[in-house]
């Protein structure tokens, strides 16, 4: 009998050799460029120091890049540092409804392998695209149509470290011209490193950041092992003790990992972040936004309620008490109460930007003040479209009397209002604004418009990280 790896790795070792559906491939460049602002980015964040402090006593030398390191890396460690610094921001991609975030773990394996191995171009985005349809479709198969939750939410794993390792290890092994044979061992040495717990989302804590760092490690090692000869179980995936017989019991179902594999892509239709937060806030960021160009502003507001997903409410709204009174900025990418403080007083970016989740902000008198005001819920509307939407229902109760109400049932950024190329440009331009020479930071710009940009050029632009003032 034909196991579950053996077609995903077979999938993954024809695909590299076959013309991607023209959305597909139209849509992969924009997920590279997305990913490497919000890298550059991410060197000046807190936890950043630590990464680099553990990189530079690891030692070694290599050929591959990590952003804002001006020394060549190991490739495993390139694509460690590159993939902790693409999740560090909650400015990464999402796949509804398996609610997890693929390109963050899949384009720094997939550009630190092309590196080493001096992959074309062309070889480097159709495995991009491999590992974002493999991570999907691994996430995919914990989603519960009944309930409309992931499972791996349910159990407390973050399925975004956990898939995108293996799904990750299957694009690079493919990348390197690994035989089917070979990308499904891949795959199964990845299901015994896949990782990540997601307690930090409620209480805090910065690990969470380093979730798709060690997913894009372990793909390369688990791709470099099965490249060498060594071999995984057949069945790491459905086996009594597989990946998901050991984390979702029997909470899953193989259908999505095989229904239209090959010729049915779900690569286009993940969505974008215009907002650095957590993607259960946007549509509530977008409310707050549109009930502001209405004329409302903070010191107008009595009471406000945002209505979310139920099952959200957990992340954006559990405990109250402290998603009222976020501690740092970081926390505050994971508060209802404080994305629509913030979107209320105005933000910067497309409607809030980074600028607007630092400590500071976070402890501002005057936005613990309005977030005293704000409760989140559960809403059945929500429920209804949840989770294939993040859909919110801001209602606003004035201290003049009047309700003023904003629903958003579709997420900007999604394929029902995607974002344009300027805006995704302009995201990348904001990320990189002091960090990167403009010619620089125009040169890998224009990854956008190319159907297949040459990565070592590209990524010798990322290695020092500068102010444009020097």
């Amino acid at each position: 009998m034909t196991t579950l790896l053996e077609r995903l790795g077979r999938f993954a070792a024809e695909s590299m050799h076959r013309t991607l559906p023209a959305d597909v491939a139209a849509s992969v460049p924009g997920r590279v460029l997305d990913i490497l602002g919000i890298c550059v980015r991410a060197t000046e964040v807190d936890s950043t120091d630590a990464i680099r402090s553990f990189v530079q006593g690891q030692g070694g030398i290599g050929r591959c890049t990590a952003v804002g390191f001006a020394s060549g890396m190991p490739v495993t460690t390139a694509a460690f540092v590159n993939g902790v610094l693409a999740h560090s921001l909650d400015y990464d991609d999402t796949h509804l409804p398996s609610i997890l975030h693929p390109s963050a773990s899949v384009v720094p394996a997939v550009l630190a392998a092309a590196e080493e191995y001096g992959s074309a171009p062309h070889d480097t985005m159709n495995a991009v695209a491999i590992g974002l349809e493999l991570v999907v479709r691994l996430g995919m198969a914990g989603y519960d149509q009944a309930s409309h939750q992931s499972e791996f939410f349910e159990h407390g794993w973050h399925a975004t470290s956990m898939c995108g390792a293996i799904g990750a290890a299957g694009a690079v092994a493919a990348l390197a011209q690994g035989t089917a044979e070979e990308c499904a061992h891949a795959m199964a040495i990845a299901c015994s490193m896949a990782s990540g717990i997601i307690e930090a989302n409620r209480t805090g804590g910065t690990v969470k950041r380093i979730h798709c760092g060690w997913a894009a490690q372990a793909a390369v090692t688990a791709a470099q092992l099965a490249l060498a000869g060594l071999t995984g179980a057949p069945t790491a995936l459905e086996g009594r003790f597989g990946f998901y017989g050991a984390t979702l019991r029997d909470k899953w179902s193989p259908d999505p990992l095989l229904d239209g594999l090959g010729t049915e892509w779900n690569v286009a239709d993940i969505f974008y972040k215009p907002y650095p937060a957590n993607h259960f806030t946007h549509a509530g960021i977008d409310a707050a936004i549109a009930l502001r160009s209405q004329g409302l502003r903070p010191e107008h507001v009595a009471s406000a309620t945002l209505g979310v997903a139920t099952a959200t409410v957990r992340t954006i709204g559990d405990p109250i008490d402290m998603k009222r009174t976020p501690p740092t900025g970081y926390a505050a990418q994971f508060s209802g109460p404080y994305t629509v403080a913030a979107a209320l007083f105005g933000g910067g970016g497309l409607g809030l930007g980074l600028d607007d989740f630092t400590d500071t902000l976070a402890k501002d008198p005057r936005r613990r003040e309005l977030m005293k005001k704000i409760t989140v819920v559960g809403d059945a509307a929500c429920d209804a479209v949840y989770p294939y939407e993040f859909p919110a229902v801001l209602t606003v109760d004035t201290i003049d009397g009047r309700e003023l109400h904003c629903a958003v049932m579709e997420n900007r950024g999604g394929p029902r209002r995607p974002l344009s190329n300027a805006e995704l440009r302009g995201k990348f331009e904001q990320n990189v604004d002091g960090l990167l020479k403009p010619d620089a930071a125009a040169l890998v710009a224009d990854v956008l418009t190319s159907a297949a940009p040459d990565v070592s050029v590209v990524m010798t632009q990322l290695a020092s990280i500068e102010s444009t003032e020097s």
